[in-house]
């Protein structure tokens, strides 16, 4: 399961709207996503430059992720 990050996700995301990363950076062959914080490479690549609304979108998606998803 992905760090505290799903766990404490807020309701209604604040502006700007803060990165799930937590610093442990290491892509997932098999799913493509960050085992850190469950974003794509792209999504992480667009992120500094996204506007509130893919940022929030990308972190709705995040708590499905971490279901779907077994780390080793």
């Amino acid at each position: 399961m992905m760090a505290d990050t799903v766990s404490v996700l807020p309701t209604a995301l604040p502006s700007p709207v803060p990165s799930p990363c937590v610093s442990l950076c290491k892509m997932n062959r098999d799913s493509g996503l960050c085992e850190g914080c469950l974003r794509t490479l792209d999504e992480i690549i667009a992120w500094g430059k996204a506007d509130d609304d893919f940022k929030r979108s990308v972190w709705a998606q995040l708590p499905q992720r971490d279901a779907m998803i077994a780390f080793d």
